[in-house]
């Protein structure tokens, strides 16, 4: 008897994670021999622990083709770790009840690099507590910082995001510029590699461009350089445009915005460096400035697509249901560059153990040596990931999403699981 297969979205959602969704779903519908019913976790993990499943096989299939064009979460993400097995076996001990109960034997985790270490854990059940699980990771991450693929679904978005509205916004400064503002900061997500700062530069096609000055989690902050470059770039081209990582850090690591709370997965909470280095600059060289922070509306921007990242997010959505089903356990499919000019890729897999809790960040020699902006060889790696447009279909002027039934699966278990 075929086993059910689940489902679930974890981490910060993207304007393509759905298009993995999409993947995985469509392709796990065609494997009637392997694959029973569909579920899908309600809030990622969490919907597993409590026993909250969606039952995908009775969602129109007409609109598990609009999810591919649809931005965030359909079944809702949540940001939960699992806790070492040593520690607290009761959540491990939930999923094989929850598991059991609903004959479910693939497990499909779509996440960053905390997810694949969720992931990892349930392949793993097999082993450790005697349920055996197929548990394939599907990657996903704005930050494009796993190991091993080439790129990310959810970046190509995001840097297309970015890079379009550091042009827009360069643009408009350098038109008042003469009697308003000289100074434009646009703050980007990126808490250790600065991927997404990079993306911002390339707005920049000739000298003067836009952004005129980038900071990356990889370089220290040095006020002393940074203040001298910005005067320097007013003075030349009478503006300067300038994007910054929310994960910059002085020169003894530490985040210039940290809050000094956490998330849920145990990281600082960032955010807020674009106000603290427009300030900088407005103390110390009296210019007037604009700051921005692209916050949510980078990562939700599904209107202005990258084509390139919607078609390697479904492919890889696809490919985990592939892997899957020929046995493959504790992997991730990845994209494997095979040229860049024209730009090829194909689907590789990587094994979980070298993926999870494990960031890639930007290589030095994708930065200049001054340390604020990128070279040839980063706008050569960015280029191809921000092709093509993928708009969706509009209607009445907006975009035109999906938001699915999410008809519950009933509960067969008594008890409840308090998180």
């Amino acid at each position: 008897m075929p086993k059910n297969a689940f489902y679930a979205q974890s981490g910060g959602v993207t304007a393509v994670i759905n298009a993995s969704a999409a993947g995985v779903i469509e392709t796990a519908l065609k494997q009637k021999r392997h694959i029973g019913r569909i579920f899908a976790g309600r809030n990622g993990i969490i919907g597993a622990l409590t026993e909250e499943l969606i039952d995908v096989s009775a969602e129109p299939i007409a609109n598990i083709r609009k999810l591919k064009h649809t931005p965030a979460g359909a079944f809702g993400s949540c940001r939960h770790k699992l806790k070492p097995w040593d520690k607290d076996p009761r959540e491990y001990q939930r999923l094989i009840e929850v598991f059991k109960a609903h004959d479910i034997g693939y497990f499909f985790y779509n996440g960053g690099g905390d997810s694949a270490d969720t992931c990892l854990k349930v392949s793993q059940l097999g082993e450790k507590l005697g349920y055996p699980i197929t548990a394939v990771h599907v990657p996903k991450t704005v930050d494009n910082d796993l190991p091993i693929t080439d790129c990310c679904p959810g970046f190509g978005s995001v840097a297309k995001y970015v890079a379009v509205s550091m042009r827009e916004a360069g643009m408009d400064v350098a038109s008042m510029a003469k009697t308003s503002t000289k100074v434009f900061v646009l703050e980007v997500m990126g808490r250790h590699a600065g991927w997404i700062t990079a993306a911002c530069g390339l707005a920049t096609e000739k000298s003067g461009d836009a952004p005129h000055v980038l900071l990356f989690p990889e370089v220290a902050f040095d006020a002393e350089k940074f203040l001298a470059r910005v005067d320097q770039t007013v003075k030349k081209f009478g503006f300067c445009a300038i994007g910054v990582s929310e994960g910059v850090q002085d020169a003894e690591g530490r985040f210039l915005s940290e809050s000094g709370l956490k998330d849920s997965f145990g990281h600082a909470q960032l955010g807020g460096v674009a106000p603290l280095i427009a300030d900088m600059v407005k103390r110390e060289l009296k210019y007037k400035y604009h700051w921005a922070v692209a916050d949510y509306l980078q990562r939700a921007a599904r209107h202005i697509a990258s084509k390139t990242d919607v078609e390697q997010a479904y492919a890889l959505g696809r490919a985990a249901v592939e892997l899957a089903v020929k046995g493959h356990n504790a992997v991730m499919p990845t994209i494997v560059r095979k040229a860049s000019k024209p730009y090829r890729w194909d689907i590789g897999v990587a094994p979980l153990a070298k993926v999870a809790n494990v960031e890639k960040k930007m290589p030095r020699d994708f930065i200049t040596a001054d340390g604020f902006h990128i070279t040839a060889k980063c706008r050569n790696y960015l280029s191809p990931l921000i092709a093509g447009e993928a708009y969706p279909p509009y209607v009445n002027g907006l975009p035109d999403y999906v938001v699915l039934k999410n008809k519950p699966v009933k509960k067969k278990l008594a008890e409840g699981f308090v998180l």
